[in-house]
């Protein structure tokens, strides 16, 4: 799997890849997520691909002392065979080549598989407790 920055015409087949994984939510618009993080120097999307086909991704940023990932996603029919330790390792490889120290990601309770993917590559639960407040007035969602 040859791994790389999101290109213009793989856009519509990224959002199909997290929709397929169930990432995406009603309130996050996941093409302006993409055309946010392609804007700043501190943000990417990276893409596995092998051939035409996109198999896994990983958006990677940072805030200058911490990295944080979201939207990790592995074609279904592909999983099992590695290409999520790939992309988590090119994310880490990126944030290392900005000078970050530290990754960070958050992982709903209920996702079970995702916190033991999580475990496997090294990543332990942390004791800080995360907050939430919707700038426009809305209740926090689950």
């Amino acid at each position: 799997m040859a791994i790389g920055p999101i290109a213009d015409g793989d856009i519509d087949n990224v959002v199909a890849l997290w929709q397929r994984c169930g990432l995406t939510r009603p309130w996050n618009d996941p093409h302006a997520d993409i055309a946010l993080a392609r804007r700043r120097d501190n943000s990417t999307v990276l893409v596995g691909r092998e051939g035409n086909a996109i198999l896994a991704t990983v958006m990677v940023g940072h805030d200058g002392h911490r990295g944080w990932v979201y939207y990790v996603a592995v074609d279904p029919d592909r999983r099992a065979r590695g290409l999520g330790r790939a992309i988590m390792s090119a994310a880490e490889d990126w944030l290392r080549q900005a000078g970050i120290q530290k990754l960070q990601l958050l992982v709903r309770r209920e996702n079970t598989q995702a916190g033991a993917f999580y475990q496997s590559l090294g990543f332990a639960e942390s004791t800080s407790v995360m907050f939430q407040k919707w700038l426009d007035g809305r209740d926090p969602t689950p």
